[in-house]
């Protein structure tokens, strides 16, 4: 049985299924992240044929970056979701999801961008910019 996780933002305007396996979570200190949450963005991701949205129309796109798009609910302006042009992969935030998540943390990236105000001590592997795909 495929193991099923549900989430939604904060005003329940947006709400979504994922199906099937995540990834460990993948804490992102760059700067865009940083001043869209006014923080590090923690986020999940499962391929994007997985997930089902309900409530979408309530979905506004951020073009963040030339080669990706966020989606946040334009009603609440909760993160949801973000992705590479093209990927068959989508990022979830997990903020968004309910508990429990059953999720691991594995990592920081774009380190090298975090705030001045915070440590990062848990012990993860931290990265400047993206890790190398493995």
């Amino acid at each position: 049985m495929a193991s099923i996780h549900t989430g939604r933002c904060a005003c329940g305007a947006v709400s979504y299924e994922v199906r099937g396996p995540l990834r460990p979570v993948s804490f992102c200190h760059c700067e865009s992240c940083r001043r869209q949450s006014s923080n590090f963005v923690s986020a999940t991701a499962a391929p994007a044929d997985n997930l089902t949205i309900t409530g979408a129309e309530n979905l506004s796109d951020w073009q963040a970056t030339p080669d990706a798009v966020r989606q946040f609910c334009k009603t609440c302006g909760s993160l949801m979701f973000w992705r590479w042009n093209g990927a068959s992969k989508i990022s979830i935030m997990a903020g968004s999801m309910d508990r429990p998540t059953g999720l691991d943390a594995a990592k920081h990236i774009y380190v090298a961008e975090k705030g001045d105000y915070y440590d990062i001590a848990d012990g993860l592997p931290q990265f400047d910019i993206r890790p190398p795909k493995a």
